[in-house]
Formats: C-alpha cells, structure tokens, sequence
C-alpha cells in the first residue's frame, strides 16, 4: 500500500491541476485523433523530409506504418558529458534500423556547461537555456514526421529542457539516452581541500588548475552528484530512460548496448500504436516519484525549480511545499558528494538507482502503478544491466548495498529526513539542502551582511572584513533580476570561514549548485528582490536568522520599521556577452517557486 503522504500529496496536486491537466490533455488528444502527419503530407512535404536520407530509407520512410524515430541531440564537443553524443548518433541510428524502424537527426539544441560559466556572465543565461532547449526541441519535432523520439541529452539544463518540450508532443512516446559518466578522477574530498587551500592563499592558480583538471579529465559527465546526475536519477525514477543505464561510463562495452536497447524500445513503443505516450507516462504519480527520488538520494537544489516546470508543461502545479512534506517522509537512503565522499561510480557500484528505487518500493514509498518505457510499474528499474555475451542483461538488485557508507536500505537510512527543508517568514519562501549541512551549522542568527554582486563578497573575503559572525544576503540574483545564476563559487570561501569557527549562512534569491553543500544556504529566495520581495529592504546589521530545524527565515527588525523602508533598486544588469538578447525574458520570466520559466 502506497504511503499515504504520497497518495495525500498526489491527489492535491491532482486537485489544484484539474483544470490544467484537462486542457493538456485535450491538446495530446487532438494530435493523437489527427494521427501520424507523414501519410498526410504532400508529395512536395515528404521529399523535402526525406531528401537526405539513403534510398533504402527513402523507400521504407514512402510505406504506410513505417516507423520513424526522431533524434534531438544535445551534442557539442565542448561539454564532456555530451561529447560522446556525436558516435553515438550513427550507432544509434543503425540499432533503430536493426530494429524495423528508420531514424532522422531531427534537430539540435544549445547545451551550456554552468562548469564553465560559473561565476562569469554567461551564467546569467543558464537557467532561460532550459526553456530555449525546451523550444528548440519543439520546432525539432514540429516536421510532424515521427512516430517516437529519442533524447540525447544529460546536463543541468538540458535534461528538463528537452523533457518540456518533448512534453508539447506528448501523444508520442520518448525515450532518453545517457552518455554515462567519466571514470573517476582524483576524489571529491581532495578536489574541495585544494579549492580551499586556494581560497586561503596555500596554494597558487597553477595548482588548483592542475587539481580542478585531474578531477575532469575525460568525456562524459562530471562524476558528483549534481544537478548533471540528478536528471539520470530522476529519469529513472519516473520510468523515462532504461533501468540503470545513466552512470555506465562511455568507454564501457555495456554503454553501447545500452544505446541498441534503448533505440529498440523507442521502435517498440512507437510500434506499438496503443495510446500510451510521453502524456501518459509523465503523471501526477510519476512527478512525485521523481520527487522521492531527489529525496531520497540528497539530489540537486535545482531540481526544486526544474520539476515545477517540467510538471507545468504537463499540466500539474507542484509546489515547494509538497517537496516539504514529502521530505517529512523520505529517508535518507544515499550519501554522494556532496553529501559525503563517494563519486556516482561509486554508487553505481554500490546498487546505483535501482538499489534505491528497490528498497523504496519495498518501503512503499513510490507509485509503482505508472507506465514506462518498458511498460506498466516501476519493479524492473530496480534491476541493474550487465553485459553478457554482448548483449545488455537486467538482473535484480541484491538484498544489501555494494557499501553501506553510500547506500543504505530503507530500515537503515542516513536520516529519516529527506534532506530537503522549506523555509518560510519575513523574507519570503527558500530552500535548504540540509542533507549536506551538519547539525550544528543549521541554525544561524547574526547580522547581516548584504551584497548584490557575488564578486563583492569575494572582495570582502579577500580583504579580510567577513572573519565574524554573520549572514551573507546577496539578493537581485533572481530570475527577473540577472536570470538567476548559481553562485557556487562563493562556497570555498564561506567553508572557510565556517570552518574557522564562525556562524555563517547564506541567503539568496539566486541558485546555488547541485554540488553546493556544507555551508546552510537558503536559496531561491521567493518573491525575488527584483519582483518586490523583502529581500530588498534588508540592510548591513539587521539580525537574520536561518533555522533549518523549524524552517525560519526571518528578518528581527521591528515589522513597522522594515515595511516602511524602501527597497533597493539593485544594480544595472549590463546587456555584453549575450545578455541583451535575454532583456524581455527577464521581463516575464515566472518566480522560481512556479519553475522560473518563460513559456
């Protein structure tokens, strides 16, 4: 019997989305009665589609009931995790061949490495990447030439980006493929060690590069558990990519196995021709196991902004507090960096995601009633592939985790707590990823200190004014402010200083990072400074307290006093390295408790 805080927090987002989902419902059921487009096109229509395909293909794609595959990929060589994409595309093309169908690349979308803009201005275009990625993948698909749809994509943005659009065509079933991620480079605890040692002055820049390049050194995707591989997790979790394929590394024999399985299950379902599509398998239960799943293995902050969104296009309106309640609910069930030391290869080897998602259907802690890619219920994404003769094979996860200091079964979590704490009070609504904080660091109460440029608090690290007590507020780092970027390189630095002994906290209307962590950091601070939210009246001195235990965010200055101040303007957002193109998105760009969209 499914856990009743689940079934209560399914059936209110049921409720509150009744009429949402009903409209998206009948745009799925008009494009599913109007049927494949490709037998209706044009004789002029259908040469242009298939111009460029071989003349085998051109003669399978001219028959009636043929499938055709479309292909959205993510490839860039720039971004390790989508490097591999550009051989994948040709293996994959000859799996769906191989399988009775035909693929065509139907389109590309922009993917943008936070790694590399983190800190700088591109940055500030991260978060409106995802729903650019979410049209680019509309006007892929929008020839109305497929039956199905395979996703390439892994990082930050792209995997919600693609899985919103995808969801505009949501009458056709899709399938996701991973590229997997890099083998291990120097551990996580090293990597941190070094990053402080800079932010002190031990260590010079040519020894954090030479740190920072043996952490990433190969194709494929960065090895913590950030938001990169908190989209492999949630993938699997709401049954949308194969069971246990996302942290299979490209080099690896089983990877291309994976891809065949994956191409041949994407001509399955479109073969299938029974109703069920992306529409079907992206429900109010599937959003929430996907929920569970961040939960339960202390995954990305961002992701309480992404699944808002990502159920939006499907009609639902989730909001922070059913993450808050679940959370109540949830152990505890993984430790990754940064919520320990073990890399996502090393939780591969320790059960990866099905051990998880086995032990929380053993604790009836997600829906198991949901279609997938590889059919109805979620009981064969607790089995893990293997290679075997050449061929991928699912086994069943064992009864114990590989190592108990990364995985745990559900009678012995890390904490009974998912990790994930709503704030509410004078300064509006946040997030907390507690998971990642010790106890002792989750109640903060000292003056604040206010920046609205990250590289300002820097500046008064580096000149020595922040060895005290305080609370960081950088504000008019919203999505209506600047886009909302991370602010995770301000992380050494705090760490530092919390380390030395002083009482240290964040609060921001910006993001942090998948891989933030250790410092107590309210984040995504609703309403933002740029939209009227008190964050913009706080001045240098009020005493701000940050208490994750009773979910406090609170600004103790006389309530008359602080309604009466006015508000900060904040700075001007220059408009160089792309940001003039994105002036009118920041204009209608929604709150991050609503997913921080423009579409």
């Amino acid at each position: 019997m499914t856990h009743p805080v689940l079934v209560d927090v399914t059936e209110r987002i049921k409720a509150r989305s009744k009429d949402s989902r009903a409209n998206y419902e009948a745009r799925i059921k008009a494009m599913r009665e109007a049927g494949p487009a490709r037998p209706h096109l044009s004789c002029g229509n259908l040469a242009h589609a298939i111009a460029a395909c071989s003349e085998a293909e051109k003669a399978k794609l001219m028959q009636d009931g043929m499938v055709n595959i479309g292909i959205v990929s993510s490839y860039n060589d720039m971004l390790s995790a989508h490097q591999p994409y550009h051989l994948k595309l040709d293996a994959v093309k000859e799996a769906v061949i191989a399988a009775g169908g035909v693929a065509q690349m139907a389109g590309g979308v922009p993917a943008m490495c936070d790694g590399v803009t983190q800190g700088q201005p591109g940055m500030e275009l991260s978060l409106f990447s995802r729903d650019v990625i979410a049209q680019a993948t509309g006007i892929a698909m929008s020839h109305n030439v497929f039956d199905a749809g395979l996703l390439f994509g892994v990082c930050d943005k792209i995997v919600p980006g693609l899985l919103i659009g995808a969801l505009a065509f949501g009458h056709l079933p899709f399938v996701f493929v991973p590229a997997g991620p890099m083998p291990t480079g120097i551990s996580n605890s090293e990597k941190a060690k070094v990053r402080q040692q800079f932010a002190t002055g031990e260590v010079g820049r040519t020894e954090l590069l030479q740190s920072e390049s043996r952490a990433y050194h190969s194709p494929g995707t960065c090895t913590f558990y950030g938001t990169a591989n908190t989209n492999q997790m949630m993938l699997e979790m709401m049954g949308l990519q194969l069971p246990g394929s996302s942290f299979v590394n490209p080099g690896d024999g089983l990877r291309e196995r994976l891809d065949a399985a994956a191409a041949k299950r994407a001509v399955k379902l479109a073969e299938a021709k029974n109703g069920i599509g992306l529409a079907e398998m992206v429900t109010a239960e599937a959003i929430v196991n996907g929920i569970v799943g961040l939960l339960a293995t202390g995954g990305s902050t961002n992701h309480t902004i992404h699944i808002l969104a990502i159920a939006a296009a499907a009609g639902y309106r989730v909001t922070w507090q059913d993450f808050s309640d679940l959370s109540a609910a949830v152990p505890l069930l993984a430790r990754v960096y940064p919520n320990g030391t073990a890399d996502v290869n090393a939780f591969q080897d320790a059960g990866g995601t099905p051990f998880v998602i086995k032990e929380l259907l053993a604790g009836d802690l997600l829906h198991d009633d949901v279609e997938t890619i590889v059919g109805r219920g979620l009981k064969p994404f607790g089995e893990m592939p293997a290679l075997v003769e050449k061929q991928a094979v699912w086994r069943l996860s064992p009864d114990a985790p590989g190592d108990d200091m990364i995985l745990r079964k559900i009678d012995n979590p890390f904490q009974q707590h998912g990790g994930l704490t709503l704030f509410s009070g004078t300064l509006g609504e946040a997030v907390m990823k507690t998971s990642a904080v010790k106890e002792e660091h989750q109640y903060v109460e000292a003056p604040a200190v206010v920046f609205e440029d990250q590289d300002d608090l820097l500046k008064a690290y580096k000149a020595g004014e922040l060895e005290k007590d305080f609370v960081a507020v950088i504000r008019f780092q919203g999505p209506k402010a600047n886009g909302m970027p991370e602010l995770h390189k301000l992380t050494p630095s705090l760490g530092v200083l919390q380390d030395k002994g002083f009482k240290v906290a964040l609060v921001t209307d910006g993001r942090m990072s998948g891989a933030s962590g250790k410092v107590p950091a309210a984040i995504h601070v609703s309403p933002e400074a740029a939209d009227g939210g008190a964050i913009a009246r706080v001045r240098n001195g009020d005493l701000v307290r940050v208490d994750a235990k009773k979910g406090e965010l609170l600004v103790l200055v006389d309530e008359a006093e602080f309604a009466a101040r006015p508000a900060s303007n904040g700075p001007v957002v220059p408009d160089t390295f792309g940001r003039n193109l994105f002036t009118g998105v920041r204009g209608i760009v929604g709150p991050a408790g609503q997913g921080g969209s423009f579409i």
